[in-house]
């Protein structure tokens, strides 16, 4: 069980130890997972795009690490992993490393540092990655507020940045916009936070006022959705999906099929674009909703799918090389099952597959 501390947890209650997509598609069209597991971060990659998959890998070679990843993908498709290392004795650090393509192996480890200089770790860390292909790290800090240290255009980081914020809960979400900045959405009991870049490299700044909603501890995920607009989607306190886009108020979406976390991507499905959510259903299987993207109102069902999964089951989803949607599940022993939109009208998926 990874160590998080007691605000770390999802809308299930339970430590959620990555942060991001940890399902993706790599820049040679392979689906890969990332996965923190024991004291080590493991990768899986298919052996071709929609090939058979090949065995685990373990990223960084002996590196001990804490059992939490944030994940970021950037438009050139190279994936970019942030977790903590121990240091010393009750002390870690943030570390960094690229893996370019799924066959490949990842760069060494680059450690960050501490956000405060020193201490143990403060939180799971999330990734973005702008237009020029720079990772900005993102940590909760000691003093509850979110710092942040971002590559530099010309090679090597910047210091670490005090973003400020007050009581921010896990888990961050970062999101890049269609224009390349990138953004940040962070939970407190004030309401939800949100980081703006003014410019492309300029160090994101906090809004100076929250949206006033309740959030369900680690259910906040942020979605590009148009060339103007990221939606944050979250669980409210009744367990509703809600929808939120700066400028607008909050729409209720629908009912949480579940207590776990929704995965959601823009994708096509019969030549409509669309918004799909997915979520650990209360049954334990895995429920799906669709709808036209940014138009809420026009509502959204969910649809189960596949075997029942333990509670700590985590769901991601990502289109292959042919544009096919793909559903990925994660057991806490490791279990991977994947599953395929079939060649069909609607969201019927293949059979799931254990990996």
């Amino acid at each position: 069980m990874p160590i998080v501390p007691p605000s770390s947890t999802t809308a299930a209650g339970r430590p959620e130890s990555v942060n991001g997509d940890w399902l993706i598609r790599g820049r040679d069209g392979r689906l890969s997972t990332y996965d923190a597991v024991g004291d080590g971060i493991v990768c899986r990659a298919e052996s071709l795009p929609g090939g058979p998959w090949l065995a685990p890998r373990r990223i960084g070679g002996d590196q001990r690490v804490h059992p939490m990843l944030g994940v970021g993908q950037g438009a050139d498709e190279y994936a970019h992993l942030a977790t903590w290392r121990p240091t010393v004795k009750g002390e870690a650090g943030v570390i960094h490393t690229t893996h370019f393509r799924p066959a490949l192996a990842a760069l060494d480890w680059t450690p960050l540092g501490h956000p405060n200089q020193k201490g143990d770790w403060t939180g799971v860390p999330a990734v973005a990655v702008d237009a020029e292909g720079r990772a900005h790290v993102f940590v909760r800090n000691a003093v509850g507020g979110v710092s942040m240290r971002g590559q530099k255009e010309r090679g090597g980081w910047g210091p670490w940045r005090d973003l400020k914020g007050e009581d921010v809960e896990e888990q961050l979400t970062a999101v890049t916009r269609t224009s390349g900045r990138v953004e940040l959405y962070g939970n407190s009991p004030h309401g939800i936070l949100r980081w703006t870049q003014g410019g492309p490299g300029w160090i994101p700044e906090l809004d100076e006022a929250p949206l006033k909603a309740t959030a369900r501890q680690g259910s906040l995920r942020a979605l590009v959705t148009s060339d103007e607009h990221v939606t944050l989607f979250y669980t409210d306190e009744t367990d509703t999906v809600c929808a939120w886009r700066s400028g607008s108020e909050p729409v209720e979406l629908l009912p949480g099929a579940g207590p776990g976390p929704v995965s959601v991507i823009r994708c096509t499905l019969d030549e409509v674009d669309c918004t799909l959510l997915a979520q650990r259903s209360a049954s334990g299987r895995v429920a799906f909703a669709a709808y036209p993207t940014e138009q809420e109102s026009a509502g959204a069902w969910w649809t189960e799918s596949g075997p029942q999964l333990p509670l700590d089951a985590r769901v991601s989803l990502t289109e292959d090389a042919s544009g096919r949607v793909i559903a990925a599940t994660v057991a806490p022993g490791g279990e991977l099952r994947v599953a395929r939109r079939k060649r069909e009208a609607g969201l019927a998926l293949e059979a799931w597959t254990v990996v």
